[in-house]
């Protein structure tokens, strides 16, 4: 800027000011008027946002594990007589005593009880009963004296039976209402599988020698 005076100097450095001014500004603009025509399609439905195009897929931290499908019991498979039966009764609530004064009702009907204890996970519903393929029967026949129940096939060799309390557990039904004709086949449960596809989704089965923390007493896990 040689041979200009200071006046002009100053001058021309405030036109070189505002025009990098009016270059920044005029980017922005174009920068939001671009935006709102975006929004403007994607409110209108003529353009699709980039985010859409996938589901959200975050799981619930308090997700449970699908419980398998019960299998169906074998044609003509009998009820088991109730002395023939033999229960681990297992409280997966927060209720101290519970599996005790269900043990003292299913003992009253009939039923023998092994164990009981409690659950290390709480369970919902009235109650789940887990089993083996050499307790199906027994299984379906306790079913019989239960409402609200789930049962699950487990891997376990013997024909235990394991009822578990769930948060809703409401009892035994009236034994005089259960109608079992013990030559007459257990009918399956609505929703149950064959057999052959249950024994494949099958959970673990519990200890050779299981031994459920005490009942009243904290349980690992819950």
């Amino acid at each position: 800027m040689a041979g200009l005076t200071p006046q002009q100097q100053r001058a021309l450095r405030r036109r070189h000011k505002h025009e990098r001014q009016a270059v920044v500004f005029g980017a922005l603009i174009a920068a939001l008027a671009l935006a709102g025509l975006g929004a403007t399609a994607v409110y209108t439905g003529a353009m699709d946002a980039p985010f859409l195009t996938r589901d959200f897929t975050t799981p619930s931290p308090d997700a449970a594990p699908e419980i398998p499908k019960a299998p169906c019991p074998p044609a003509d498979t009998l009820p088991v007589a109730l002395p023939s039966i033999q229960l681990r009764v297992l409280n997966s609530t927060g209720t101290s005593g519970l599996a005790g004064t269900a043990s003292t009702t299913l003992t009253a009907a009939g039923f023998v009880v092994l164990e009981v204890g409690n659950y290390p996970m709480k369970v919902t519903g009235g109650s789940r009963i887990q089993f083996g393929e050499a307790g199906l029967a027994a299984a379906y026949t306790l079913a019989a004296y239960l409402d609200n129940t789930t049962p699950v096939l487990d891997t376990r060799q013997d024909a235990t039976v394991d009822l578990i309390l769930g948060t809703e557990w409401a009892g035994l039904l009236d034994p005089a209402t259960v109608i079992l004709d013990p030559t007459l086949p257990l009918e399956p449960i609505t929703g149950c599988v064959p057999l052959e596809q249950a024994l494949a989704t099958a959970i673990p089965g519990p200890t050779a020698t299981p031994t459920p923390t005490p009942e009243g007493e904290p349980a690992a896990g819950g």
